[in-house]
């Protein structure tokens, strides 16, 4: 097992790799896991073939999503490889404190300004394009590579998204709000930061979907974010 704490960064990989919803999949059941798992467990987890979840495990493995490593036994013959969930940018205890600063900054938003839920959306959308690279010149991203780093950053935040498609329409499912008590008190502010966060990314990066809708807490632990086909204007 690593003993040194890892952090991740924000690349162009790790965003691809998470473009591809059975990834996400596999990178929660990482996460919420007790104890490391081998590929078949993995794959029981999330109800995939062991063959396919063991493809994923090694692309997460190569961007340093998640840690490969021989399981510690005490009996002779060949160990089984198990894999864990890096570990998150912010450390567990550290929670009470971050939540504390957004309890104290959305108190005092909400109380100077007239609409706080537009000033903490726009705070947002400027974070969100700060939080992601730009593509490079006529470089086109995808409707999966931009979901791929909504992913990524809602990851790196403390959620854990979930990704469901049908048709043209895409679902994030983001489970574990880090800020859940925040929000709901203070839902214009800290909601609508996440919205920006969102649309600025997207902008950011010139995403061919955009955020239709999103729909906190639709129960105590799950909020859910629509995307659709971003609207061209004329002669865009």
């Amino acid at each position: 097992m690593a003993s040194k704490k890892q952090y991740l960064e924000p690349t162009t990989a790790a965003h691809r790799a998470l473009a591809h919803a059975s990834r996400v999949r596999i990178l929660r059941a990482l996460r919420t896991a007790d104890h490391p798992m081998d590929a078949r467990e993995v794959a029981e987890e999330v109800g995939l073939h062991h063959n396919t979840v063991r493809a994923h495990l090694d692309v997460l493995v190569d961007v340093e999503l998640v840690e490969k490593t021989p399981e510690e036994r005490d009996v002779p013959g060949r160990p089984r490889m198990v894999y864990q969930a890096v570990p998150e940018e912010i450390p567990i205890g550290s929670r009470g404190e971050y939540r504390l600063l957004a309890e104290i900054l959305a108190s005092y938003l909400r109380s100077i300004v007239t609409n706080p839920a537009a000033a903490a959306e726009e705070a947002g959308r400027a974070w969100g394009g700060y939080l992601t690279e730009r593509p490079a010149p006529f470089q086109q991203v995808t409707a999966p590579e931009a979901i791929g780093r909504v992913a990524k950053m809602f990851i790196d935040l403390g959620f854990e998204p979930e990704i469901r498609e049908s048709g043209d329409h895409k679902t994030i499912l983001l489970h574990r709000c880090p800020f859940r008590d925040v929000a709901h008190s203070n839902p214009e502010v800290v909601c609508s930061i996440h919205l920006g966060l969102l649309r600025g990314l997207l902008e950011q990066v010139g995403a061919p979907i955009w955020v239709t809708d999103v729909q906190p807490f639709v129960k105590p632990s799950l909020c859910l974010v629509h995307l659709g086909e971003r609207e061209r204007k004329p002669g865009a």
